[in-house]
Formats: structure tokens, C-alpha cells, sequence
């Protein structure tokens, strides 16, 4: 299988930093989502305000790569499944900005006995969205690798919603207001749904990658 950008250097390398960008964001969403469970709030806002310059680099450099794709006539007959996928690997940062604004202006209090398991949630989105990245790194470079990358974003996006029903029970079986409860349940949706962000992405690639194989 020919490399989709063989004789188009600089977009592979504008396409590797955007997918840079995306798995920075991830490390740095599970970064802060960590430093807010140790109630280092000032800490939290500094990794949030990083997330919040990754995803505007994001948004810039999405914009440069779909220019070149357009004026240079590039990968005509690939281009807009590239667009595609490009504009939705950049909701994966999105989601990750908007979570940590969410926490940032609501600022649930999160129960001692529930925050390791949010941490464990946070992790599963972090590692589908680097699974994500490697399987499109892969589409990219060599497509047979492709669906050696997927599986574990669908492994980590069920893992994902094991542990936030897991969450979602505890929740409501403890001794508190019906409404920190409602609000605990918003925060495990918003923080579960980097890898469910993951997972969609992943879907769209893989049909993708079955059109490129026909």
C-alpha cells in the first residue's frame, strides 16, 4: 500500500504535528483532571489554559492543512475523507477544553471515595485517544496496521463506560443531596465522554480505511 502522502512532505509533517496536538491535549486534559481531584486548583488552571492553547493551535493548523489540500490540489481522490477525519479528530481536543471548563466554572465537590475511580475514567478517554492517533498515524503511513490500533480504542471506550456506571451507582447509593448527586452524574458523563469522542472518530476511520484498501 503506497504512503497516502508520498510526494507531499510538508503536508504529512503538518498532518503529524495537528496529531501531535491532539495526543498532547489528551496527556494534558488527564494531567489536570488530576490536579482538581487534589484540589491544586491554581495547578488545574494552568493545565487547562495549556489545553486551551492547544486546541486554537489545533484549530490554526486544521485550517493550513485543508488550505494546502484545496490549493495544491492534493490526494484529490482521498481529500475529503481527510477533511473529515482531521475535523473530527479536533473535536477529541474540543471535548477536552470544554470538560475542563465545565469543572473549572462549576466546580463540583468531588466525594474522597470517588476520586480514584474518576481518575481510572479519565485515564480509559486518555488511552483511546492515543490509540486513536496511532491507528491514524497508521492510516497515514501503512493501512494494514490500522486495525491493530482500533481495537484498543473500543477496548477502552467499553472499559470507559464499565467504570462510569460503576461510578454512577456509587453515586447514588451515597448519603447526599439528590442534587450533588444529579451534578456528580454530569461531571462522570462530561469526563466519559472523551472516549465515547474517541470511539466515533475511530468508526469514521475505519470505514476510511476500508474504502482506501478496495
Amino acid at each position: 500500500m503506497v504512503r497516502l502522502f508520498q510526494k507531499t512532505k510538508m503536508l504529512e509533517t503538518q498532518v503529524d504535528d495537528f496529531l501531535n496536538i491532539v495526543s498532547e491535549s489528551g496527556l494534558l486534559f488527564k494531567e489536570a483532571l488530576r490536579l482538581y481531584l487534589d484540589e491544586r486548583f491554581d495547578d488545574f488552571e494552568e493545565r487547562r489554559n495549556s489545553v486551551n492553547n492547544l486546541e486554537r493551535r489545533g484549530d490554526d493548523l486544521r485550517r493550513e492543512i485543508e488550505t494546502q489540500l484545496y490549493t495544491n490540489t492534493l490526494i484529490p481522490e482521498s481529500r475529503g475523507d481527510v477533511l473529515g477525519l482531521l475535523e473530527s479528530l479536533d473535536s477529541i481536543t474540543n471535548t477536552a477544553k470544554q470538560t475542563l471548563l465545565e469543572l473549572s466554572i462549576e466546580r463540583p465537590a468531588i466525594l474522597a471515595e470517588l476520586k480514584q475511580d474518576y481518575a481510572e475514567l479519565a485515564d480509559c478517554g486518555v488511552q483511546a485517544v492515543e490509540a486513536l492517533v496511532m491507528a491514524t498515524r497508521a492510516f497515514f503511513r501503512d493501512i494494514h496496521a490500522v486495525k491493530d490500533h482500533l481495537h484498543k480504542v473500543m477496548f477502552y471506550e467499553k472499559e470507559g463506560d464499565r467504570i462510569a456506571e460503576k461510578l454512577r451507582r456509587r453515586i447514588f447509593s451515597a448519603d447526599i443531596d439528590l442534587s450533588q448527586k444529579n451534578h456528580l452524574r454530569y461531571v462522570t458523563h462530561h469526563i466519559g465522554y472523551l472516549s465515547d469522542r474517541a470511539e466515533d472518530v475511530a468508526d469514521r476511520l475505519a470505514i476510511s480505511t476500508i474504502k482506501r484498501s478496495i
